[in-house]
């Protein structure tokens, strides 16, 4: 069985990091390796939560895993908590990655324009680095305005045509040196048919803006979902595109179960049930309404 190191926090409450990315993973047929950079007991969206930090096990972590002589067809990093925990991520690239082993990076840095509690400087600077590693990166639209210098306000209230100009613009910053495909996920914009969300794919040969309409809320843990489906299947050996539709349908229709049962937005979508969309040898789709 083909295996996929994961490098994400772990949350008991709030269906994110590793507890999205483990079942989503293994349906796929892939076997995850996790290797948590924190434990919490619920996710940082909470009121109140316990957290303990696991930089100083990372490396121990690598080391046995080294020992083992592990193999991984891909390394998929998440969340991380300081600087620290990217260098550590650095030396585990360095030990794991081997020729035909890809990277994925979802390069967790801030949302709505709003940069998280542990962004610093420095860390953006690590993270930019980690970017041009990879092979895919995952970015939330603020999180690819910090990656590329660009004012979010600039962006934010840009639509259509426009919108896909200006990050086909962004992503040349990114793409020559880079990772060979940036999939900007979770826009939020509106077109002749209303409001949409929409992850915009871009290569340095196409932009396709894979859209969905928009339900009116947020949950917890939708950027997991997404970045887990593209890292499951790279893995497996689907196509990108393929993959970018799949995941978008796949997180879509989790969120539109979630407001349908009234489920809370901080403790992330009831994907559950959609889970058999993602199975090896499927046809993946749901039929369009």
């Amino acid at each position: 069985m083909k295996k996929l190191a994961v490098i994400n926090d772990l949350s008991g409450f709030g269906k994110c990091s590793l507890t999205a990315a483990i079942p989503v993973i293994s349906v796929m047929g892939v076997q995850p390796c996790p290797l948590p950079t924190a434990v919490l007991s619920a996710q940082t969206g909470y009121p109140s939560y316990y957290l303990e930090d696991f930089t100083d096990k990372m490396e121990a972590i690598r080391l046995e895993w080294k020992k083992l002589g592990a193999e991984f067809d891909g390394i998929y990093t998440g969340f991380v908590a300081s600087e620290e925990q990217i260098e550590h991520i650095f030396q585990f690239i360095g030990t794991f990655r081997k020729e035909g082993t890809f990277l994925l990076v979802d390069p967790v840095m801030g949302d709505d324009g709003n940069k998280y509690d542990m962004f610093t400087d420095g860390l953006l600077l690590k993270m930019k680095k980690l970017v041009y590693m990879a092979d895919v990166i995952t970015p939330n639209l603020t999180e690819f305005c910090l990656l590329t210098d660009v004012d979010y306000e600039e962006v934010c209230c840009l639509s259509g045509e426009m919108l896909t100009q200006r990050l086909r613009q962004m992503a040349d910053r990114i793409l020559p040196n880079g990772p060979g495909t940036i999939v900007v996920t979770g826009i939020h914009f509106t077109d002749k048919d209303g409001e949409k969300i929409g992850n915009l794919v871009l290569t340095e040969s196409a932009s396709q803006m894979i859209a969905f309409p928009y339900i009116g809320q947020s949950f917890s843990g939708t950027g997991d979902l997404f970045a887990s489906v593209l890292a499951g299947g790279m893995t497996r050996g689907d196509h990108i595109e393929d993959l970018c539709r799949l995941a978008g349908q796949f997180t879509w229709k989790a969120m539109e179960e979630s407001v349908r049962n009234g489920a809370e937005n901080t403790g992330g979508t009831e994907f559950e049930r959609y889970l058999g969309m993602l199975l090896p040898g499927g046809n993946g789709f749901l039929k369009e309404k």
